[in-house]
């Protein structure tokens, strides 16, 4: 089931489980959910509020042996509920019980086959088997045979085929005929269904992009660091290839999107020596008007540093916010205290910790701080505010700091949209397949003789 985000593949399943439960078609056999630690709570609540029949065993809490102990009691249970990270941990009890259905929430988790994650849910077994996903697609094609793996193994025969059957659109010319041989393929077992078509009453979404400008410092930081970083990895490019170059490419991309976002990001003494942020500023004026609106506002990052800059400068200002990353135990009270109607302004959110499954309507403004290289990501976050049951227009934010290497993710972003919708492969990043002349173009050209370089001295 791969329905657009917000469209209630949740409640969707639970109607199909208490159908099969009131047939008595389950056989005494209990249904798992696997879904994402922030999600699994989620799926507790909805059972409570659409399917309070269904007696349910909820792992989410429990020690391992806890776990072990209740697990021998799991046919006593219509449902279980656990995490991908136990699926991991229990795999060895869990593969010894057999199930009615088994469901994958926000099933991208095993969009690669080779994953630990996805070698544990193919081993488990089960009469049925159902994938739930807004973002089936996101990279590349090898992502559906890896869920199709899963769904029925040997659907689209083994990996290597599969790749050499689908993995060449651009390279054969063949590129509609064989989509269109993929699609009839899938068209019996994919259902989706996207908002504009199912439901006309959902209110409009407007997404902006906001652009600022480095100010003198933090340019001139951003210049060393593009420049230190170019000649080593033109340099090992130049020495060794530009495969064995890859990895400084991503550690180089790392610091200069950082050095983008704010320099006590970066782990250098220089860095230090620099407080200006302008995307800070620009953050910070930009949600003071929009509090002045009205407005309630998510705020997503992927890096938890990042936001405990942003709590700093809303502690100064006394402006109140909640806040979840992959520490906060607790999310369902955290996400209750947002949700209510006297809930603070403002939730502070890690990319990776509330970017999917979860329901944040109470919000109508998103801010993607910190452009993400995968736009599937970033839909998946904005869908939280814009899903069923938001009654206001969403505003979706994102920030991006001028000449700088965010203006590089965002035409990554488009040509992998426009690659999802016309399900064309790409491998990832694409770092393995640059040239030397595709590294120029990342990090420019050089910069002028003040730039110099930047001692790589790690901050302790």
């Amino acid at each position: 089931m791969a329905d657009d985000m917000g469209l209630g593949k949740t409640v969707q399943a639970l109607t199909l489980l208490l159908s099969e439960a009131e047939s008595k078609r389950s056989a005494g056999l209990p249904t798992m959910v696997v879904a994402p630690t922030s999600v699994v709570q989620n799926w507790e609540q909805e059972v409570k509020r659409f399917a309070p029949s269904l007696k349910v065993m909820s792992l989410r809490t429990t020690t391992r042996a806890e776990r072990v102990q209740r697990l021998a009691k799991i046919k006593d249970y219509d449902l279980v509920l656990t995490s991908y990270a136990l699926l991991r941990l229990d795999n060895e009890v869990l593969v010894k019980e057999r199930f009615h259905y088994l469901i994958l929430d926000e099933a991208q988790a095993i969009k690669n086959p080779n994953s630990q994650t996805a070698k544990a849910a193919r081993s488990m077994k089960a009469r049925h088997r159902l994938t739930l996903t807004g973002t089936p697609l996101e990279n590349n094609l090898l992502e559906l045979w890896s869920q199709f793996e899963f769904l029925m193994p040997g659907f689209f025969g083994s990996r290597a085929r599969f790749v050499r059957r689908y993995g060449a659109f651009q390279r054969d010319g063949n590129t509609r005929q064989s989509l269109e041989q993929l699609r009839t393929r899938l068209r019996p077992f994919l259902l989706r269904r996207l908002k504009s078509e199912v439901d006309q009453e959902l209110p409009p979404v407007t997404e902006i992009t906001l652009r600022c400008t480095l100010g003198a410092r933090q340019r001139k930081l951003y210049e060393q660091i593009r420049t230190t970083y170019r000649a080593k990895v033109l340099g090992t490019a130049d020495d060794s290839g530009v495969e064995r170059a890859s990895l400084g490419v991503l550690e180089a991309l790392l610091r200069l999107r950082q050095a983008a976002c704010h320099p006590g990001l970066l782990p250098f003494e220089e860095a230090q020596k620099v407080t200006d942020s302008a995307k800070t500023q620009m953050f910070l004026s930009t949600l003071q008007q929009l509090l002045e609106e009205g407005r309630r506002v998510l705020v997503f990052s992927q890096w938890t540093s990042m936001l405990r800059l942003l709590r700093t400068e809303l502690d100064d200002q006394g402006i109140t916010y909640a806040y979840m990353d992959g520490s906060v135990r607790d999310r369902g009270e955290v996400i209750a205290r947002f949700q209510s109607p006297d809930g603070p302004p403002v939730f502070l959110i890690s990319l990776k910790a509330g970017g999917v499954g979860l329901n944040l309507t109470a919000a109508d403004t998103v801010i993607i701080h910190d452009p993400w290289w995968n736009p599937a990501a970033e839909q998946q976050a904005s869908d939280r505010a814009h899903r069923i049951g938001q009654t206001k227009p969403v505003m979706v934010l994102r920030m991006v700091a001028e000449d700088t290497v965010e203006d590089l993710i965002l035409a990554l972003q488009e040509r992998k949209r426009a690659l999802v919708r016309s399900a064309i492969e790409v491998d990832g990043t694409g770092i393995k397949d640059l040239s030397r002349d595709d590294l120029e173009a990342i990090f420019g050209v050089a910069g002028d003789a003040d730039a110099n370089t930047i001692e790589a001295t790690v901050v302790p």
